[in-house]
């Protein structure tokens, strides 16, 4: 229970717990840097500052919120340790967090998942138990997990913790760059996309938030014009950590909040990575490579607008790059 009387799942957290979460995490993670780029600023017609989040510990913006919700724990809790299921940068980043504080940690993950984020898992003391690729076939085996450990469940995006981990990352980005017009994070649950909603709409409520997600798993988009949660259980992208649905508190921020969510194509959002890649000279994974797609895909939404572009992970399998022809 929340000092607010209510389960956690649905304590809506506040820019208080936001402040107090980057004073937590200090310790424990980078202060990411702004890049630029005058190519892309010219290719989209706007001034694009990219919040590099590919080069956090762990290699994702995931090790906010986990930290956050690690180093928030009681030691009575703590000592049982902590557990989620996750597609890969929320399993690694808890691993990296519970690592850091020297307790348990064990982790759900598709069997599908990048062979380069199973092998970080175990690099940080993480436990794997594998499960199919679906959300139901997750959370059926993760109650399993919780039944048997005990251990603290921390989602990868429903959490009030996690959500304002997140959040610190757009609140850095706002001390960074002046005068931004526009952010834009990618979507899969929405706990980065839910974050920024949260420093946003209380220190810079002028500024419009968009989200990016991909065709072929575009439930977020369809759940933002229907105004309610539709939910795919397995859809199939090449942008394997935006395959899971809006949860009740990430939607809360999505309905409210959100200014539009665009989509890209599986090949818009290879040429975005590839390009970036080649340009920028930074690693990105493919659900990283989504929000420039549609930047590129909608210009007209953004020209001559400043926008903050949030990259949010580097973790990718580089024998199975999605230009390589094997």
């Amino acid at each position: 229970m929340t000092a607010m009387g209510k389960p956690d799942s649905l304590y809506i957290p506040t820019y208080e717990d936001v402040i107090a979460a980057h004073e937590r995490i200090a310790p424990h993670i980078h202060r990411t840097p702004i890049l630029t780029s005058t190519y892309f600023n010219e290719l989209s017609g706007a001034e694009l500052f990219f919040k590099c989040e590919n080069f956090q510990k762990a290699g994702a913006f995931k090790v906010r919120g986990a930290s956050n919700a690690v180093f928030g724990l009681d030691d009575e809790k703590a000592k049982k340790g902590v557990a989620t299921h996750s597609s890969g940068n929320h399993a690694l980043s808890l691993s990296y967090a519970a690592g850091r504080r020297g307790i348990p940690v064990t982790v759900v993950m598709p069997r599908t998942a990048p062979d380069a984020k199973k092998a970080a898992v175990r690099g940080y003391g993480g436990t794997i138990v594998e499960c199919e690729p679906s959300t139901s076939s997750r959370e059926a085996t993760f109650a399993e997990v919780v039944a048997e450990t005990g251990a603290e469940f921390v989602h990868p995006y429903n959490d009030p913790r996690v959500i304002a981990g997140q959040a610190t990352c757009s609140k850095e980005m706002m001390d960074q760059v002046d005068g931004l017009d526009a952010v834009i994070a990618p979507i899969g649950g929405g706990g980065m996309v839910s974050g920024t909603c949260l420093t946003l709409s209380n220190i810079a409520p002028d500024v419009k938030i968009y989200a990016a997600e991909p065709l072929n798993a575009d439930d977020a988009a369809r759940s933002f014009r229907a105004g309610h949660i539709i939910a795919d259980d397995a859809p199939q992208t090449i942008a394997d950590g935006l395959k899971v649905p809006l949860k009740e508190l990430t939607w809360h921020f999505v309905s409210n909040y959100v200014t539009d969510i665009l989509t890209a194509t599986e090949e818009e959002i290879v040429a975005a990575m590839k390009l970036t890649w080649e340009r920028m000279k930074i690693v990105m994974e493919p659900s990283c490579a989504v929000p420039l797609a549609t930047i590129l895909k909608n210009k007209e939404v953004f020209a001559g607008k400043r926008v903050g572009v949030i990259v949010t992970g580097g973790n990718v399998d580089l024998d199975k790059l999605p230009w390589i022809k094997g």
